[in-house]
Formats: structure tokens, C-alpha cells, sequence
């Protein structure tokens, strides 16, 4: 039997210890209410927004050094961890944006084990990819330009999309 994995690991850092406390115990409280049951009333001492993900909070909130936390997961929560932060981005008042990236492993080999995705926060958007959507479309739009001939060519004579190299381990 194969073991399915969703890895991503952040270090969010706070303006204050009062920020990271904050932080710390509303986690804690949503943990709390992971397993409740489903004709449960909604819990009092979480945020509304947290409700509908909180069966998908499976993701771990540690106390960092300098008023950070750290955000992480081998069991996914990505739902849940994404509010989470746009929570904490609303309430303090926050213009800075949080990228988020995870990535999906299994223990053994299987086709439909691996993969990815990205995600940018604000306090006011959620925006996510994941590298199967990437790959659907860049083969609809390579079937849609060689449907279309002329399309193709004003294709060939764009900018080609550039990607950064790949980073030097260590």
C-alpha cells in the first residue's frame, strides 16, 4: 500500500510577540474543532471564514524565532492554511503578500502521485495553481494552435515564456 503526501513548510513572520500569540492560540482552537461533528453548531472562538476548512486543517502552527510562526505539513492543508494566513493578513492590517508552495509525494511510485502547486495570498485574494492545471493548459493551447495554423505562427513569433534556472542545491 502506497502513503500519499502534501509537503509545504513557511515561516510567517509577525510584527510582535502579541501577533505571533494571537496566531499560536487561534490555531489551537482550530485544532480543537478539526473533528467536530458535521450537524455541530459552528464553534463561537474561531473566525467565520474558518468553518468551512476546518476538516481540512491537518497542518502543524510551531513558535519561531522572532515573532514568526511556522507553518507546516507532510498531510496536506492546504484549504486551511491558506485562510489561515489571509486571516492573520486581515487582521493585522497587512499589505504584504505571502507565497505559498507545496508539494505532492508518495512513498512508492505511482502516476498519479506527484505533483505541486503555488499559491499567493493577500488580505484580499487567494490565487492558486497546481502543476496539473499548468499542464492541461499548456496542452489545450498546443492543440489550439495546431488547429489553427495561423495562430500557431503569431504564436512562434511571441515572446517565448522564460523560466528562471533551477537553483544550486545547498
Amino acid at each position: 500500500m502506497a502513503d500519499y503526501f502534501t509537503n509545504f513548510s513557511l515561516v510567517l513572520p509577525l510584527k510582535d510577540a502579541t501577533q505571533q500569540q494571537y496566531a499560536l492560540d487561534l490555531a489551537a482552537k482550530a485544532e480543537a474543532h478539526r473533528f467536530r461533528d458535521s450537524e455541530e453548531p459552528a464553534p463561537d472562538d474561531v473566525p467565520s471564514e474558518f468553518v468551512d476548512v476546518l476538516d481540512d486543517w491537518s497542518f502543524e502552527v510551531d513558535q519561531d524565532h522572532d515573532n514568526s510562526i511556522w507553518l507546516h505539513s507532510v498531510d496536506g492543508g492546504i484549504d486551511a492554511v491558506c485562510v489561515f494566513i489571509q486571516h492573520l493578513l486581515k487582521k493585522f492590517n497587512s499589505e504584504d503578500r505571502v507565497e505559498l508552495e507545496w508539494a505532492h509525494d508518495c512513498s512508492k511510485p505511482r502516476v498519479d502521485a506527484y505533483g505541486g502547486g503555488a499559491a499567493i495570498i493577500t488580505a484580499e485574494n487567494i490565487t492558486t495553481m497546481n502543476t496539473s492545471q499548468w499542464l492541461r493548459q499548456k496542452l489545450e493551447l498546443s492543440e489550439n494552435q495546431s488547429a489553427n495554423p495561423q495562430e500557431k505562427a503569431c504564436a512562434e513569433q511571441a515572446p517565448k515564456e522564460q523560466l528562471a534556472p533551477p537553483s544550486s542545491p545547498g
